[in-house]
């Protein structure tokens, strides 16, 4: 008999990829007790060593993602210069470790739930209970009793074992509206890839392929042009299984693609049409990594007539960019171009009620398995765009917990206080701005411009133009400071310049906006820190002429500080002493706080 362990939390987490992970570490930073319950030995998913599928994003030059996402990549050019990926599973571990909050379960898989019939708030008629594990590494189960899930396990584990509504295939155009060439509702969907890395070295090495390889041809790449110097090439058309079943059939598929991988290695290295007798084949996956599977019915199910049409949602969370970008079914053996690149008009606006379930009452769920149709799938399935979502999640959950509602009521009585949170935490809403109290409006401001209390945390084409104009650079060494009546201050927000273009990277523009690399070449640059963040600064309150020490920071990673104060001031001060470049200048683009005059305190 394999002993079975007990646990209780606030918040239970299936899957521990970009979207889960952003959940367990979102929910745990307000408190709520965690268990993150992850199948794999790494975390990131897509993104971990275990598939090497790079974290893609809105496109555009100002759509950088922020918040938990922004962190990590900052932390990975600190840590990781030359972009291993032995370090960066260290650097997503660390941050869920780092979360006292957080118990992480390893290798174990979600494999049963027991749910309660019964006629729940808002027409729910299912609630989950408990959900069990089997962790293999210990030989034991793990039963888990939260007040809420989060299923981001990507093929939404959670649907089949407790009854969730779910979708799975491509919808018809006509359903809802759709650009889509499906005129008949199917079963299929996008496929997996088993990605293949290459490293360059400086001496000639030899290929012998297994005998089980597929043999191909030049005609098998039509349309598909292997480059090894290309910095974008990471052979994702290396596809196959839409036109199957991406869950049941994963194994077969597993082992097609590993031929196939095998297979285009061979025909790099062998067919004489290449420049790459020095090239060492680095990695070749054997964890299929997936794009499509089910996808969870909500409150709202997300089209692509809200993305083309650019729809501003009231209960905005989180924001998308990618293209449309819908692989054909066949994949690497449809002839012709393998997808579709339809843009978007980025950053559109994705919306909170498509984060929950419509039957289960405490259920949400986060990543490629939202609320969607297939066609807005195809853009919203990107990494960055999922770990937004995962924050989103992680945020809502603890307003469900501190509030004893159901997620439902945080959209209909906790929404500001939900967008509030999520902006505070530095995540972009692309039609809201933070509020400014009126104490902080009203200061007495020297050493910076008003831009700095404007509630707009980054640079953007929807309110700027460039950095400059949404930021003051102030000489290294000098002070900015509020003066304003004794009041008490619950809060101080900070934001610095982590130069979200990258412009002030080495490389190409591929290197400069990923925090992994594809194939490893003998001249690819080591990464550094962005010249542009503030490196050291110095956070000071007074009272009467007497300064005290609020925060100070040494070899400083992070863009953005949202410090939690109790205490009557009078006067503030932000000293930023120096950044990571040479530059005298530091640009602040926020610095503000929250505060009530001592007298209504």
């Amino acid at each position: 008999m394999l002993k079975k362990k007990k646990l209780q939390c606030d918040l239970c987490v299936i899957g521990g990829g970009m979207a889960g992970m952003a959940a367990a570490i979102s929910a745990a930073r307000e408190g709520l007790n965690v268990v993150l319950m992850h199948e794999r030995p790494v975390l990131g998913g897509n993104a971990s060593s275990e598939i090497r599928m790079w974290i893609c994003g809105a496109n555009g030059e100002y759509n950088r993602e922020t918040g938990i996402l922004e962190e990590i990549a900052l932390e990975n050019l600190y840590r990781n210069p030359t972009k291993s990926y032995a370090i960066w599973d260290t650097v997503l571990y660390d941050f869920v470790r780092r979360e006292k909050n957080i118990t992480l379960l390893l290798n174990c898989t979600c494999m049963d739930a027991a749910t309660e019939q019964g006629a729940f708030a808002h027409d729910r008629s299912i609630r989950i209970h408990s959900i069990t594990g089997y962790q293999m590494t210990t030989q034991q189960f793990y039963e888990v009793e939260a007040a809420f899930y989060s299923d981001c396990s990507g093929d939404s584990i959670l649907a089949p074992l407790c009854g969730a509504e779910f979708r799975m295939g491509r919808e018809a155009d006509t359903e809802f509206g759709e650009d889509t060439s499906v005129h008949t509702q199917d079963s299929m969907t996008m496929g997996m890839s088993c990605m293949i890395q290459g490293r360059e070295t400086n001496r000639e090495i030899r290929y012998i392929p297994p005998e089980w390889s597929t043999k191909l041809t030049e005609k098998d790449f039509e349309h598909r042009d292997p480059d090894l110097y290309n910095d974008y090439e990471n052979f994702w058309y290396l596809e196959l299984g839409g036109d199957r079943n991406t869950i049941s059939d994963t194994e077969t598929l597993r082992d097609e693609l590993v031929c196939l991988a095998a297979g285009t290695w061979d025909y790099i290295k062998n067919s004489g049409k290449f420049d790459a007798g020095k090239w060492d084949l680095d990695f070749l996956g054997f964890l299929p990594g997936k794009r499509e599977s089910r996808r969870m019915c909500g409150e709202y199910m997300v089209t692509q007539r809200d993305i083309s049409d650019n729809r501003v949602f009231e209960d905005e969370i989180a924001y998308g960019g990618w293209n449309l970008d819908d692989h054909f079914p066949g994949g690497f053996y449809h002839r012709g171009t393998p997808n579709t690149q339809i843009p978007t008009p980025a950053p559109y606006s994705l919306p909170y009620r498509a984060l929950y379930s419509k039957n289960v009452d405490n259920l949400f769920f986060a990543g490629r398995n939202i609320s969607m149709t297939h066609m807005a799938m195809s853009s919203i399935r990107v990494m960055a765009t999922c770990a937004l979502l995962g924050e989103a999640v992680g945020k809502a959950a603890a307003i469900a917990v501190k509030n004893n509602v159901s997620p439902h009521d945080v959209y209909r009585e906790h929404l500001e206080e939900l967008q509030t949170l999520l902006m505070n935490e530095d995540c972009f809403l692309p039609s809201k701005t933070r509020k400014i109290s009126d104490v902080c409006k009203n200061a007495s401001l020297s050493g910076a411009g008003d831009v700095i209390r404007n509630g707009q945390d980054r640079p953007h084409e929807i309110y700027h133009t460039d950095e400059s104009s949404c930021a003051c650079l102030i000489p290294a060494g000098e002070e900015i400071r509020y003066r304003f009546p004794r009041a008490v201050l619950s809060s101080v927000h900070l934001v610095f310049s982590s130069d979200l273009t990258r412009s002030t990277l080495p490389g190409s523009a591929c290197e400069r906006k990923h925090s992994m690399r594809a194939n490893q070449k003998l001249d690819s640059p080591q990464m550094c820190m962005p010249k542009t963040l503030c490196r050291e600064f110095c956070l000071l309150g007074e009272l009467d002429g007497r300064k005290e020490e609020i925060l100070h920071i040494t070899n400083n990673r992070k863009r953005c500080y949202h410090i939690d104060l109790n205490k009557a001031y009078d006067a503030l001060l932000l000293v930023p002493v120096q950044s990571w470049g040479d530059d005298g200048m530091i640009p602040v683009i926020s610095f503000d706080f929250a505060a009530v005059l001592s007298e209504e305190a």
